[in-house]
C-alpha cells in the first residue's frame, strides 16, 4: 500500500521531468509519459536563453540563503525569552505577535511604508518585510519549552550567560525546530513573486519566479505553439514543454534541499505544535 501510495505521488513530478525531455511529437501524443521517445534539451535552452533569466535565478538564491538566515536568527532571538516563564509582560508581548500575526495593514500600507523607507527598487524590500515570522516564533517558543530547564539553570551556576546558553545549548538542541522554521522560510522566499511585481522596477533585481511567470504569460499569448530563439523551430517545442522545464527549473534547488531537512521535519513540527 505504501509503495502504491508513493508511486501516485512521485508519477506527476516524473511525467513532468519527462514530458520537459521530449520533443513536440513525443509531447503531443495521448497517455501516459513515463520516458521520453527522444532525449531532448530544446525547452531548457529555451528558458535559459530567456531574458535575465539566469541573472534573476542568482537573484533568488541570494534572496532564499539571505532571508531565510534573518527569519532563523529572528525567530530564536524572540522565542527563546519568550520560552521563559518568568519573563516580565510574557503574555502581553505573546499577545502582541498573535494579534501582529492575524492583523496586518493591507497591501497599500506596505506599500507606503515600504517607500518611505526607501527601499523601493532594493533587494531588501524582499528580504527584510518578512523577516519576522510569528507563527515560526510560536512554534519555536513551545518546542523551546520542552528543553529541560536543568541543562540551562547548570550553566547558570556555572558562570555561562544567556547567549552562551543559546549558542552553546540551546542551539545544538534545537537542530528539529530550526530546520523545520529554514524550510518553511526557503520555500516561501524561493515561491515569491507578488512582492518582486510591487517594489522591484530594474530587471537586474527581479526573482526567478518573476521571470517565469512573465514568460508563461508570453507564452500564453502565442498560442500553443511558437518559434523560440536559439535555432529552435514549431516542430522541436511545445508549450508543454517549456511549462514542464519552467517547473523542473524552479523546484529543483527546494527538491535537493528537502531530503536533508526532511528527518528534522516531523519531530520539530509536532513538538513545536503541541505544548502549549
Amino acid at each position: 500500500m505504501f509503495s502504491l501510495f508513493s508511486l501516485m505521488v512521485l508519477y506527476p513530478f516524473w511525467q513532468t521531468f519527462a514530458l520537459s525531455f521530449s520533443d513536440a511529437g513525443g509531447a503531443s501524443t495521448l497517455g501516459v509519459h513515463l520516458w521520453p521517445d527522444r532525449w531532448v534539451g530544446d525547452a531548457y535552452r529555451f528558458v535559459f536563453s530567456y531574458q535575465n533569466i539566469l541573472v534573476a535565478y542568482l537573484n533568488t538564491i541570494v534572496r532564499t540563503a539571505a532571508g531565510t538566515a534573518l527569519i532563523v536568527i529572528f525567530t530564536l532571538l524572540a522565542a527563546y525569552p519568550l520560552s521563559k516563564k518568568d519573563l516580565p509582560c510574557r503574555n502581553y508581548f505573546t499577545v502582541f505577535f498573535l494579534v501582529a500575526m492575524f492583523f496586518s495593514g493591507g497591501l497599500i500600507p506596505n506599500y507606503l511604508l515600504i517607500k518611505n523607507l526607501g527601499l523601493l527598487d532594493n533587494r531588501l524590500a524582499l528580504i527584510l518585510p518578512g523577516a519576522v515570522n510569528v507563527f515560526s516564533i510560536i512554534i519555536m517558543r513551545n518546542y523551546l519549552m520542552t528543553i529541560d530547564k536543568g541543562l540551562e539553570e547548570s550553566a547558570l551556576i556555572d558562570g555561562a550567560g544567556y547567549f552562551k546558553i543559546l549558542t552553546r545549548i540551546i542551539i545544538p538542541l534545537s537542530k528539529p525546530v530550526i530546520a523545520t522554521v529554514a524550510l518553511w522560510a526557503a520555500v516561501g522566499h524561493w515561491n515569491a513573486w507578488f512582492d518582486a511585481m510591487i517594489y522591484i522596477r530594474d530587471p537586474s533585481k527581479t526573482v526567478l519566479q518573476m521571470v517565469v511567470r512573465e514568460m508563461m504569460v508570453a507564452l500564453d499569448l502565442s498560442q500553443s505553439q511558437f518559434g523560440g530563439g536559439g535555432g529552435m523551430s514549431n516542430a522541436n517545442l511545445l508549450l508543454s514543454n517549456v511549462r514542464a522545464a519552467t517547473v523542473m527549473i524552479s523546484i529543483g534547488p527546494i527538491i535537493l534541499v528537502y531530503p536533508f531537512a526532511q528527518k528534522y521535519f516531523i519531530k520539530g513540527i509536532m513538538i513545536g505544535s503541541l505544548k502549549g
